[in-house]
């Protein structure tokens, strides 16, 4: 049977991202510094074609799919918003720093939620039943390949969650412009709800020292604490 692949990308800095705002659903535009990070990027390196391109419902999502992919038509999927950050949207930690329940929400690890936002868990389960449905809808449309563009938040999410091999959630993070692809075969799916995260994006990048292509190494330490590594025997991390 006919796996399917899925490229995910995580969407450029936006200008609220540089001056240290909590930016969910507030739009804010990509910053041109972002713009020109991406622009060289798609110069010096190969993003993969596909059949099917989406996004986050975000405008900074949207654009970096653009810049990327030009002739791409994406999809919306609203379930890949970024996380919803209630009272605090827009915001800076110096401008909260006297807001106790914001002192109480960094102290414990960004757990529970902010006033009239969104807690973690109801991001994470939010985000799986989006994934889940694309996955469903891929397999239903018969689309071999796509692309997906999001928040890096929603990203580690998936990957956390699906991922093989196993590893935590930060160890998926990777920056701008950049992301994994990931295989979806159809078998193992219905059984067990993985994908094999097989490739870093973009391809092409020789110079395996680049800040750029930093997910490179993420992604074979991530295996190693995964699946331990020769020089480690059977020592594994707690």
């Amino acid at each position: 049977m006919r796996s399917y692949v899925i490229h995910l990308l995580r969407n450029g800095a936006c200008e609220g991202n540089l001056e240290g705002r909590y930016i969910g659903r507030t739009e804010s535009p990509l910053a041109m510094s972002s713009v020109k990070k991406l622009v060289e990027k798609k110069s010096l390196f190969q993003y993969p074609q596909a059949e099917a391109y989406f996004a986050s419902p975000s405008t900074r999502c949207v654009d970096t799919l653009k810049i990327l992919y030009p002739q791409a038509d994406p999809e919306v999927i609203f379930e890949m918003a970024e996380c919803d950050f209630g009272d605090w949207e827009n915001k800076t930690a110096a401008q909260l720093e006297g807001d106790s329940a914001f002192q109480t929400w960094v102290k414990n690890g960004s757990k529970g939620a902010p006033p009239n936002g969104e807690s973690g868990d109801v991001f994470l389960r939010r985000v799986c039943m989006g994934f889940e449905a694309l996955v469903r809808n891929l397999l239903l449309k018969k689309q071999y390949t796509s692309v997906l563009v999001a928040h890096g938040g929603v990203l580690m999410s998936i990957l956390s969650v699906y991922g093989l091999p196993r590893a935590n959630f930060y160890d998926w993070m990777c920056e701008e412009g950049c992301g994994y692809s990931i295989r979806i075969h159809p078998s193992l799916w219905m059984r067990s709800q993985v994908a094999e995260v097989f490739d870093t994006l973009p391809y092409g990048n020789s110079n395996s020292q680049s800040r750029d292509h930093i997910v490179i190494d993420l992604a074979r330490e991530a295996a190693e604490r995964a699946y331990g590594s020769e020089d480690r025997g059977s020592d594994k991390d707690e």
